[in-house]
């Protein structure tokens, strides 16, 4: 009979293999494009942002999205008011003369996705032929969209997911938030360098308008508050994985805040797990379940480590070391990749750290509603 410290180490080599496999993925993302070329010329582009209750950094946002480095007249930006009860809309209205269009949604009844409608109908209205979605709390580069289109043009893709990073960080709390956000960053990256994409992150996402509406928009995923990027990406990835592409590219970076209070985490992690139910590829929920399984190995493994002191159980503290020691390896170039090395530091103890909340998150993320933007939902 398998005894518990080799079923421990067996997880500990099978999740070892995983992030080296991803680590691989997130190398690939940086080969020159294999696909034939496809000729998208004069692209015209529409940058959408859904907003509640953001008068405090919609601005800022907009700010950086009029001054982009694209031709005036091929480019758009849209704001969904979402029911805002503070100056959100007011502050949008004065970009007007800057071009910027303001749509104010008035739902009589009640949903549980506000923000795939928000979305669904500025695309509606939209001219451009891509759609680029960012949220009213980001700031990026003057050659954001710039980056984003041309990668997506020479490459002839049809969705391009790219990255997204927190900084401005006030207390270590939000730098330990930095480090484990680049974590899921570096996956969904991976996964789309491994041409089995998983993950992305709405805040820098770009698609062809005529490709969300081939796979039917958000039809299908329209029951969950959460899903307008990843649930997408695996509609497209369906039809077209092998066009879907991660721009790795500095100019390309989103940048956003981490949360500020444990309980502001905890709630926006419940709801970007709540979809995880909602995979149709079963290699991806497969791949959460392992990982999900090994962090819950970790606990007890933990646990039975302290009740057996005085006693050192050596295959438990190889299985830990061997953990973060891969984790290092994989997150090493990622912080490289986004000038913030002095961050790894801290993950000795997000290691541990990200175990707990993993296992939580993993149920409580699919059980039950959450609070979202002073909503409930589920």
């Amino acid at each position: 009979m398998v005894s518990l410290n080799a079923c421990l180490l067996i997880a500990t080599l099978v999740y070892v293999g995983l992030v080296l496999y991803m680590r691989f993925g997130w190398f690939r993302t940086g080969l020159s494009s294999t696909r034939v070329a496809h000729q998208y010329s004069d692209s015209r582009v529409s940058v959408l942002i859904a907003a509640r209750n953001e008068e405090e950094n919609i601005g800022r946002t907009l700010d950086c999205l009029v001054t982009q480095n694209f031709p005036e007249d091929r480019l758009e930006i849209i704001v969904v008011d979402d029911h805002s009860t503070d100056r959100t809309a007011e502050i949008v209205r004065t970009y007007a003369p800057y071009g910027v269009r303001l749509l104010q949604m008035d739902e009589g009844d009640k949903l549980n996705s506000y923000k795939k409608l928000a979305i669904s109908k500025a695309i509606d209205i939209s001219t451009g032929d891509i759609i680029m979605t960012t949220d009213a709390d980001c700031r990026m580069g003057p050659n954001w969209v710039q980056t984003v289109v041309k990668f997506m043009d020479e490459g002839g893709l049809e969705m391009v997911s790219s990255p997204v990073a927190y900084h401005e960080e006030k207390s270590r709390f939000e730098r330990l938030q930095t480090l484990e956000f680049l974590y899921l960053i570096g996956l969904g990256a991976s996964g789309i360098g491994n041409g089995v994409p998983t993950t992305c992150n709405g805040a820098n996402l770009a698609y062809r308008k005529e490709t969300f509406f081939r796979v039917g928009g958000f039809k299908g995923i329209d029951d969950l508050a959460s899903g307008d990027d990843e649930l997408l990406l695996h509609k497209v990835s369906e039809e077209a994985a092998d066009r879907i592409g991660f721009c790795k590219s500095k100019e390309a970076i989103v940048y956003t805040d981490a949360k500020p209070t444990l309980a502001s985490f905890i709630s926006q992690r419940k709801r970007w797990a709540s979809k995880s139910t909602k995979y149709k590829d079963k290699r991806i929920v497969v791949l959460g379940v392992v990982i999900w399984l090994f962090n819950l190995a970790l606990i007890w493994g933990t646990l039975r480590f302290l009740l057996e002191l005085p006693t050192f159980n050596w295959t438990f503290a190889f299985c830990v070391m061997l953990k973060i020691s891969v984790e290092w390896v994989f997150l090493q170039p990622i912080t490289d990749f986004v000038g913030r090395k002095e961050l790894m530091r801290y993950l000795p103890f997000l290691s541990f750290a990200h175990t707990v909340y993993l296992v939580y998150i993993g149920v409580a993320g699919n059980m039950g509603k959450y609070d979202w933007k002073g909503r409930t939902v589920k």
